[in-house]
């Protein structure tokens, strides 16, 4: 069986291009570039809460990665720099290095197509579990925030959601989708693609950002209730998969869309006068960009159906410590 030691050396020491003093030492030392300001934001995953026990391990690493440079993106920032640490049971211990091998090549396949460096960590025996600190760099005063959003902004939402969600009910036994459907579905939920260079091209076109990872109004709360502002969602405008629409307004179909969350897409408030460059970002990236509500005066998350009507859930998005 590897030591600690042996795993970081093998696996996840590699060479550090963009940073001062890498993975080996006490502590990694970094530069932050003229100008900028450094952007950091932290994700556990665990195995049986956010992904399931004998998922695959290249997958696993690529989305470790994948939802830390969805907080980068939320924020209009350039990813840099991460740590990574790992507790691993005794099963991934003693499989002949499989699970290690799989696990570090989807997390460095990404890492690489994003320029960023692995510069530390820990790892420790124990319950699978993920455990990671991502690093960026925005120009200063320059992050897009949950607090910018003003009355009459747009409200935005990038690519589709509610296949990560509408896969994962499947997966569970909630609903039984077709082959094509699943086919359509699950790549969302096991390797989402995070938008990184769409968000460091929103900045000065939009006024506030998120990226919807708890599910839509979940998350869309959060810019409303540091904006101080109110919105309404109209349901018939947000994109999503067919097999959401078909199914619409059965309840799960409603809370994959709206609640379901994994979509890792951003949710972004904008001025009307900018509808024209966003559409044509949306045109040059050839990311769907898609207005879905209006931020309003008072506190209120409204959805409200094609004919007018206001739709009410139960739940607005995923809470680690309800579910």
């Amino acid at each position: 069986m590897l030591s600690e030691f042996e795993i970081i050396q093998r696996y996840f020491v590699r060479p550090s291009p963009r940073t001062v003093l890498g993975a080996g030492d006490d502590a990694a030392l970094i530069e932050a570039s003229t100008g900028m300001e450094l952007a950091v934001s932290t994700d556990m995953l665990v195995s049986g809460q956010h992904f399931f026990v004998d998922a695959e391990p290249r997958l696993l690493g690529h989305k470790s990665l994948a939802v830390n440079l969805s907080d980068m993106a939320a924020m209009g920032a350039r990813p840099r720099w991460a740590t990574l640490s790992l507790a691993l049971p005794e099963s991934v211990l003693c499989d002949g290095e499989k699970w290690l091998q799989a696990f570090a090549e989807g997390f460095f396949e990404l890492a690489h197509a994003h320029q960023v460096d692995l510069i530390g960590g820990d790892t420790t025996k124990g319950p699978l579990n993920i455990c990671m600190t991502i690093i960026g760099e925005v120009a200063k005063g320059k992050a897009l925030r949950r607090s910018g959003a003003r009355r009459g902004d747009d409200i935005w939402i990038s690519g589709r959601l509610g296949d990560a969600a509408l896969a994962l009910a499947n997966q569970q036994g909630h609903i039984v989708l077709e082959p094509a459907e699943i086919e359509a579905s699950l790549p969302a939920l096991l390797a989402p693609q995070p938008r990184v260079e769409l968000g460091q091209r929103l900045i000065g076109l939009a006024r506030s950002a998120i990226d919807v990872s708890d599910g839509l109004l979940a998350d869309l709360e959060h810019i409303l209730k540091r904006s101080k502002v109110g919105a309404i969602i109209r349901l018939q405008e947000i994109n999503c998969p067919a097999s959401i629409k078909k199914r619409l307004p059965q309840p799960l179909a409603l809370k994959c869309l709206l609640a379901g969350g994994d979509d890792y897409e951003l949710c972004f408030t904008a001025p009307t006068a900018k509808r024209a460059k966003i559409e044509w970002l949306s045109r040059e990236q050839r990311i769907a960009l898609t207005r879905i509500g209006t931020i309003t005066e008072g506190e209120d998350l409204i959805v409200i159906d094609a004919a007018g009507r206001s739709i009410a859930l139960e739940a607005k998005g995923y809470d680690h410590f309800r579910a």
